[in-house]
C-alpha cells in the first residue's frame, strides 16, 4: 500500500520553508530565513522537492499550510499558493496553527511532564501572539495577543517547574523576567518550520479535517492595518 504523501508549506514569519512527508516522516525539505522572500522562493522550493522525488502535486494526498497567526503578507502567500495547488490537483487542503508548529518544535526541549511550552510569534513592539501547551503538545489556552511585562505568564510560572519559550518573539521577553523565572525557563529563538507540520497534517488527513478551498482564510488574529508610505506624504 502506498503511503500518503503531503506537501507542507510554512510562511507565517520571516522564514520560508517547504517539506514533503510520507505519513508523518519528512522525506524532503527546503528552508531559508530571508526578509520578504516568500513570494520569490516558495514556488521554486515546491518544484525542487517534488522534482527531487520524481513526484507531481497529484501524487500528494493533501497540502498542509501554516494558517497563522503571523505575518499578514507571509500568510497570504502561503495560503493562496496552497489553495491554488489543491484546487488544480483536486486534493484536500489542511490548515495547521502556527503555534502548534512551534509547540512541536519545543517538545525537543521538554525536561519532564511538568513542562509547559509557550510559542511566541513576534507581533512588533512588546507584543507577541502566543498560547500555552503541555509537555505532550496539547493546547491549554487560546491563541491570543500578549503584551509582555513582568506579570506575563505569572500563572504558568506558578503552575509549571519548567517553561520552554519558543519562536521569533522570545528574546524581547527575557529582560522582563526575574532571576527565579529565568532559572525555570528555556528560550529558543527560531521561526516555525514546515518540517514540524508532518504529524499535524497526517492526523488531520486521517480525521478528514479539511478546509474549504474556496472560503478558507488565514487566521490573522488582528486586522491588518496598512502603513502609509513616507513618499506619499511628500
Amino acid at each position: 500500500m502506498t503511503m500518503p504523501k503531503f506537501l507542507l508549506i510554512e510562511t507565517s514569519t520571516e522564514a520560508c520553508s517547504v517539506a514533503l512527508s510520507e505519513n508523518s516522516t519528512i522525506i524532503a525539505s527546503r528552508e531559508v530565513r530571508e526578509y520578504k522572500a516568500h513570494a520569490r522562493l516558495l514556488a521554486p522550493f515546491i518544484k525542487e522537492i517534488l522534482d527531487d522525488k520524481g513526484l507531481s502535486i497529484t501524487d500528494c494526498q493533501g497540502v498542509a499550510v501554516s494558517q497563522g497567526p503571523g505575518s499578514y503578507t507571509g500568510l497570504r502567500v502561503g495560503v493562496s499558493t496552497a489553495k491554488g495547488l489543491c484546487f488544480g490537483a483536486d486534493i484536500p487542503l489542511i490548515g495547521v496553527s502556527t503555534t502548534d508548529i512551534l509547540a512541536r518544535m519545543g517538545m525537543e526541549y521538554v525536561t519532564g511532564d511538568d513542562t509547559a511550552i509557550i510559542p511566541m510569534i513576534d507581533a512588533r513592539r512588546m507584543e507577541v501572539y502566543c498560547a500555552c501547551y503541555d509537555s505532550s503538545c496539547h493546547i491549554l489556552s487560546e491563541i491570543h495577543a500578549q503584551v509582555l511585562d513582568s506579570e506575563s505568564f505569572s500563572r504558568e510560572f506558578a503552575r509549571f517547574s519548567h517553561i520552554v519559550f519558543i519562536g521569533d518573539g522570545v528574546q524581547k521577553y527575557q529582560s522582563c523576567l526575574s532571576q527565579e523565572q529565568l532559572d525555570k525557563s528555556t528560550f529558543v529563538s527560531c521561526c516555525p518550520s514546515a518540517k514540524y507540520m508532518a504529524d499535524s497534517a497526517f492526523e488531520a488527513w486521517k480525521k478528514k479535517e479539511f478546509k474549504d478551498i474556496a472560503y478558507f482564510e488565514p487566521f490573522y488574529l488582528k486586522e491588518f492595518i496598512a502603513g502609509v508610505s513616507k513618499k506619499s506624504l511628500i
